[in-house]
């Protein structure tokens, strides 16, 4: 069988700059040739440079009617690729797309501009739906001053629940939590987070800490008092492993409790808590700060260090 790999878009949606970002990479510089069927033809062109060291050969398949099972067999005849790569037309219906009974795909990766996606997913939804209904991934670049991302996003997975959806704008991957993919519910009386939920609301909490205003928290945290602080506040949190074992970091913040001074170094407390915004000197400025409803003792949890690996 022959491996395919199917980039389908509109047109200057990004298909050739994800594919010329791939043909780039190391991981890529592998044995065999690649066959690369463009079905049209952007203002992005790729050089010859780069086709000649990936041993990549370009096929123009300019009309639909062209893009047939005989033909294509004709073409993996002529170059005896290893591996094929499919540059799709947008305007083409994917649905109408036949492959040849001994090409496989491998993969397919949907690009999609996202300041022009309101446009196409409302005038040309049915083309967009049959794009993405078995894409393992979609990518938004130029999401550059998008608020609504949450929204594209549960347009995509309206279609196709299973696909990874990613952004990106001008710096690259936009490393956004939605508020869809939080490990808990933020509507429940008492938001109770385990391993997985601390360390997704530390992080979501830099970047969206009004989702947490007015809510209770309560999570297990080793107590931290560093010499500095207040005697009524400390700082319960949790050791956690960002890439590997000798990179490790205590991830918590600043608490406010009355019987902050009665606690020890390193014990293990149940925390429950509500969230505001103040200043505080550590954080140059405004930041989370805890206060306590209630902080209980009690046993280290069974994983004592979280990981984002």
């Amino acid at each position: 069988m022959k491996p395919v790999y199917v980039i389908n878009g509109f047109l200057e949606s990004g298909k050739t700059e994800f594919i010329t970002f791939t043909l780039g990479q190391p991981y890529f510089q592998i044995r065999g040739k690649t066959l690369l069927l463009l079905c049209e033809e952007g203002e992005i062109e790729y050089e010859e440079e780069l086709l000649k060291k990936s041993r990549t050969e370009v096929e123009l398949i300019e009309r639909e009617e062209d893009f047939n099972p005989s033909h294509l067999l004709e073409l993996e005849k002529k170059h005896k690729p290893e591996r094929i790569i499919i540059e799709y037309n947008g305007m083409w219906n994917f649905k109408n797309m036949k492959l040849p009974r001994q090409w496989r795909i491998e993969q397919q990766i949907t690009t999609i501009d996202g300041s022009t996606f309101p446009m196409y997913y409302t005038n040309m939804r049915s083309l967009l739906a049959e794009m993405i209904r078995n894409s393992e991934m979609i990518i938004f670049n130029r999401c550059d001053g998008i608020a609504d991302l949450n929204n594209y996003k549960r347009n995509i997975k309206a279609v196709n629940p299973s696909a990874d959806v990613i952004f990106e704008d001008s710096n690259g991957e936009i490393d956004e939590i939605f508020e869809d993919d939080l490990p808990y519910d933020l509507n429940q009386d008492t938001i109770v987070l385990d391993n997985e939920g601390y360390g997704i609301w530390y992080l979501d909490s830099m970047d969206h800490l009004e989702r947490y205003f007015g809510k209770k928290l309560q999570f297990v945290a080793m107590v931290l008092k560093p010499d500095h602080f207040p005697q009524d506040y400390f700082v319960p949190g949790r050791m956690a492993m960002t890439c590997c074992a000798d990179d490790m970091a205590f991830l918590g913040y600043a608490c406010q409790f009355a019987g902050a001074g009665a606690l020890k170094q390193k014990e293990w407390v149940k925390v429950t808590a509500t969230v505001s915004r103040e200043y505080w000197a550590d954080y140059k400025g405004e930041g989370p700060i805890l206060h306590a409803l209630s902080v209980e003792k009690t046993k280290a949890p069974k994983d004592e260090i979280i990981s984002f690996t």
